[in-house]
């Protein structure tokens, strides 16, 4: 008989343990998620900033790209009073894909608003990167005089060149031009959030 009221004592004893055990464990996952619930929402609200329409953020924008294929001749000799000495002739034709793009700087537009109108003041168009895709290189034509072998600066110096001529290539194509007209579309489309073309007009001036 008393044997059996130890068992029952003991067994209410683990039991009583085992609930507070319970009860601190749910405590603490509900500590928890609370932290990071309210982690999470203030991190968000600290974390977010507003500005008045947004693209004063953008900074630099590229709206147009052109790819080209640059053909690029590179040669040099050894000359004598003006004549051309033989064998000392070196010569390289080769090509690369350049990729260019044109765009804004954004923190230069400026805008007016009126009853019916909106008025965006854009700065010009730039070209705002040159990448060649050195793996794209193709040789046509490689001859090398042990006389005259090309150095380093002038390899460097005719990549340069052939940068600028892809730069060149593609304002003399309108790489400009369609950056003028791909950033109105942007833009229009981005006030229009605010102002819908429908109730407003959009004017562009450019400085």
């Amino acid at each position: 008989m008393s044997q059996n009221k130890s068992n029952d004592t003991l067994t209410k004893i683990v039991a009583f343990l085992l609930n507070i055990k319970t009860i601190i464990i749910l405590i603490v996952i509900i500590a928890i998620v609370a932290f990071f619930a309210l982690d999470l929402d203030e991190r968000f609200f600290t974390k977010s900033k507003s500005t008045k329409l947004g693209f004063e953020d953008i900074g630099e924008l590229a709206t147009q790209s052109a790819y080209l294929t640059e053909v690029n001749v590179q040669e040099a000799s050894r000359n004598f009073f003006g004549i051309e000495i033989p064998f000392t002739q070196s010569k390289y034709i080769y090509s690369y894909d350049v990729v260019v793009k044109a765009g804004f700087n954004f923190s230069e537009i400026e805008y007016d608003v009126t009853d019916t109108k909106v008025i965006i003041t854009m700065p010009q168009p730039y070209i705002t990167d040159c990448v060649v895709d050195t793996d794209s290189f193709m040789i046509y034509h490689e001859s090398e005089s042990i006389f005259t072998p090309f150095t380093l600066e002038q390899n460097n110096a005719a990549l340069t060149q052939l940068e600028d001529n892809a730069k060149q290539d593609a304002i003399d194509n309108g790489i400009l031009d369609q950056a003028k007209v791909n950033g109105e579309t942007l833009l229009e489309a981005f006030f229009s959030a605010l102002y819908p073309s429908d109730e407003y007009e959009y004017e562009f001036h450019y400085e």
